[in-house]
């Protein structure tokens, strides 16, 4: 990503930022006295986001200095880049920003440099540098996940087995690197095969849709399955479910986030591990940004510790699941 030369949006940025107040500087406020930040969700749907969202607004709640402004993009990069262009006109002093693709951004990215909006991106990175188009990434590693994923099935499977994959969003930053983490695990037990992957959109529906005409066309050569995220694992079992086949006994299958669904599911035997992928970033969020505003040094990355579910451990994690 080169850096800001905002062809075409001077006039609109310009505006912004005669606007604003002089954000960077002074930091404006409302007649409440609190510090306005924005934040640029990319979806609403699904456990996962509400979860977040909620996280989020919890945490500034609790820290009375900011008031925190909250965007839907329903899952469209543009509306998401129209989204942060007008928080940026609302004189946000920060944003926060789940993007929800790699590339595309930068539009948005760009407003908020020529503003002087400090930007920080959370569950999922965007492309350009930190320290430059962005303060930091607060998330997790997402191709550990999937290397975790693939070490949990191998070793269930006993190294041999037929897999297949649900991926998420096309051209997001964690489909694209939990699929990449996965196979890398992949390439270490030669019995273990991808024998299809399609994506689902880490929905639901979606994914009992696609399991349901893998099942068909493959049928029982299916063995395992590695879902991006819970919501489409349990779409999964599902289809699975409807085809004749027995989640967890004759399909082995293994997901990433953690939610209580998925606990749930585990706890029934119908899903075999889940690999954590915190949705709850608010403290973290905007501790990095009090760190950021007192003229700290906050690292180009932030990454968070993700557990494993099991059946050893479901249980245990069950009340406090999102």
């Amino acid at each position: 990503m080169s850096r800001p030369k905002y062809p075409g949006r001077r006039g609109f940025l310009q505006a912004v930022a005669l606007g604003a107040c002089g954000l960077a500087l002074s930091g404006c406020r409302r007649d409440s006295g609190r510090l306005t930040v924005g934040f640029s969700q990319m979806d609403s749907g699904g456990a996962w986001r509400v979860a977040e969202t909620s996280s989020m607004r919890a945490a500034a709640a609790y820290n009375d200095r900011f008031e925190l402004v909250v965007t839907d993009a329903q899952d469209q990069t543009a509306k998401q880049i129209a989204d942060v262009e007008d928080l940026i006109a609302r004189r946000v002093r920060a944003l926060f920003i789940a993007p929800r693709d790699y590339e595309g951004l930068e539009p948005a990215l760009e407003a908020a440099a020529y503003a002087q909006v400090p930007v920080f991106l959370i569950d999922r990175e965007a492309e350009g540098t930190p320290g430059v188009d962005y303060v930091t990434f607060l998330g997790s590693d997402f191709v550990a996940q999937g290397r975790r994923a693939a070490d949990w099935l191998a070793a269930h499977a006993r190294g041999v087995a037929a897999v297949v994959e649900l991926t998420g969003t096309p051209g997001s930053s964690v489909a694209r690197e939990r699929a990449q983490g996965f196979r890398a695990g992949l390439a270490r037990y030669p019995a273990m095969h991808l024998i299809a992957s399609q994506t689902a959109q880490f929905s639901r529906c979606a994914a009992q849709a696609v399991m349901t005409n893998v099942a068909q066309s493959l049928g029982n050569r299916v063995t395992a399955v590695f879902a991006h995220n819970d919501e489409m694992a349990l779409g999964a079992i599902q289809a699975l479910r409807a085809a004749g086949r027995q989640p967890g006994v004759d399909v082995a299958i293994v997901s990433i986030d953690g939610q209580r669904a998925a606990l749930e599911a585990i706890l029934r035997g119908e899903l075999g591990a889940s690999v954590e992928s915190n949705p709850r970033f608010g403290p973290l969020a905007f501790a990095t940004l009090e760190r950021y505003l007192a003229g700290q040094t906050v690292p180009p990355r932030i990454l968070i510790a993700d557990r494993l579910f099991t059946a050893a451990n479901a249980a245990a994690f069950l009340d406090d699941a999102y």
